[in-house]
């Protein structure tokens, strides 16, 4: 495998990145009363642009139905632990301010919290389509004072991909369906074992790897314990954290097998930050990884333009749903986030961002954008349309998950939560630290970072 940039080069690039995009702002939102600032995530593979690319359509869209508006984007190229960072650092002031930027759901509440952002209920009471939107993607945007902040511009689910080519190889069926761990840890050995140069198991993991590690790696084993019904991570009854877990230990101890047995990847890749665009890019396409944990939105790297074509993929690669750590109810387990279009507090042109927002989610356009990022539409016109639903492989598959998934509990302490799980899968990924050491270090963060509200179950 080709070598892959320090994680501390890679860190200096991004500052530099996100410098060169701050002093895009550095005049501030209002130095032009027609012009609405974007500022959105840019891929770190430099050849995939299908947000790049969609948001040059939506431009056009925008100066023609409003003439004398102009579009200028403020793009943040970096991985998604730095993204969050060098966002909340021009949100702070009006100076560095974009009039509208792109939110992950897990960070909302954070900085609704912290008075980043604007909420836009006045202006959705006067917007239609907002009538389109499913209930859970609403409450995705919502602070703790019941104000939305943003606009949903989709949701994902995510499961097992596993790659036909290898699993034949490895005499393992092609239409493989772990029913627990152990099915996929046994996978995950055969291919060890018969097909010699092939990464069995990519799980994420560790700090660098940000909130794809939290989401993708741990909270697919986590909310697979237990009965299925009660939210392992967080008791909405005492309105604590949970600690002392059982499941929570267990999932560190399925992460601790994959690295300790050389299931997953090399340590140092799966600790790069920039790994994630190596296993879209070169590992899955090149046959070279059997499993991969991963979300529902990996086409968006394969298709045409995308400098990684790969129009086969649906033929090499296989769908199974992440099963409970038993087989227990209900069987399957997804975890479900996605990302909002939000204004800042601070914005100078809240109400052009917004018009900016009715351009992004048309019908036609939010459609567009559901299949042209591999996404799951939130929006219940786009959900009916049948062009929608057979517009790639894969599409049905991981929108029938969205009856098992969960959503991270989106509350202002959660960013401080995930990173206290990146800490203790890290732990466990280099060896430092055994699944039951991880673990107790991981209740003492918790109790530190959400002011003691910490339950043990």
């Amino acid at each position: 495998m080709p070598v892959r940039p320090t994680a501390a080069l890679s860190a200096l690039l991004t500052a530099a990145l996100a410098a060169s995009a701050l002093t895009a702002c550095g005049s501030g939102s209002g130095s032009d009363p027609n012009t609405v600032k974007v500022s959105y995530k840019q891929s770190t593979d430099n050849s995939v642009k299908v947000m790049d690319t969609y948001l040059a359509g939506i431009k056009k869209d925008f100066e023609k139905k409003y003439p004398g508006k102009k579009v200028q984007f403020v793009p943040i190229k970096a991985p998604d632990s730095e993204y969050y960072t060098k966002l909340q650092q021009m949100l702070r002031s009006p100076r560095t301010a974009p009039d509208l930027v792109y939110e992950d759901t897990f960070l909302i509440n954070s900085d609704i919290t912290s008075g980043y952002l604007k909420p836009l209920d006045a202006y959705l009471a006067k917007w239609p389509d907002w009538k389109q939107f499913i209930g859970t993607a609403k409450a995705a945007a919502q602070g703790q004072d019941g104000k939305t902040y943003g606009v949903p511009d989709g949701t994902d689910t995510r499961g097992l991909w596993f790659d036909k080519r290898v699993f034949k190889k490895a005499g393992l069926p092609t239409d493989w369906q772990p029913r627990n761990w152990n099915d996929v840890l046994a996978a995950a050995r055969t291919v060890k074992r018969k097909v010699p140069g092939v990464t069995p198991l990519n799980v994420y993991t560790g700090k660098p790897a940000g909130e794809r590690a939290t989401m993708q790696g741990m909270e697919m084993l986590l909310y697979g314990t237990g009965d299925g019904r009660s939210d392992p991570l967080y008791d909405s009854g005492s309105k604590k954290w949970i600690a002392g877990s059982q499941g929570f230990t267990d999932s560190l101890k399925f992460v601790e097998t994959v690295y300790k047995e050389k299931l997953g990847p090399d340590v140092s890749d799966a600790l790069d930050p920039n790994f994630a665009t190596a296993v879209n890019g070169e590992l899955l396409p090149q046959g070279k990884l059997g499993i991969d944990l991963d979300g529902s939105w990996l086409p968006q790297a394969w298709l045409p333009g995308s400098g990684h074509e790969w129009p086969d993929w649906s033929k090499q690669l296989g769908l199974a749903y992440m099963p409970t750590q038993n087989g227990q109810a209900p069987g399957k387990v997804s975890m479900s986030g996605g990302w909002t279009w939000a204004v800042p507090a601070k914005a100078a042109h809240p109400d052009l961002a917004f018009d900016f927002i009715r351009t992004l989610q048309t019908e036609a356009n939010a459609k567009k954008w559901y299949i042209a990022n591999s996404g799951i539409s939130v929006r219940k016109d786009v959900a009916a349309d049948p062009s929608y639903a057979t517009a790639q492989p894969g599409i049905k598959f991981f929108t029938d998950l969205v009856s098992s998934t969960h959503y991270r509990p989106a509350y202002p302490a959660y960013p401080k939560v995930s990173t206290a799980i990146q800490e203790a899968m890290e732990s466990v990924t280099t060896g430092d630290a055994s699944a039951q050491q991880a673990a107790s270090t991981y209740d003492s963060t918790l109790k530190d970072v959400t002011g003691g509200q910490v339950v043990r179950r």
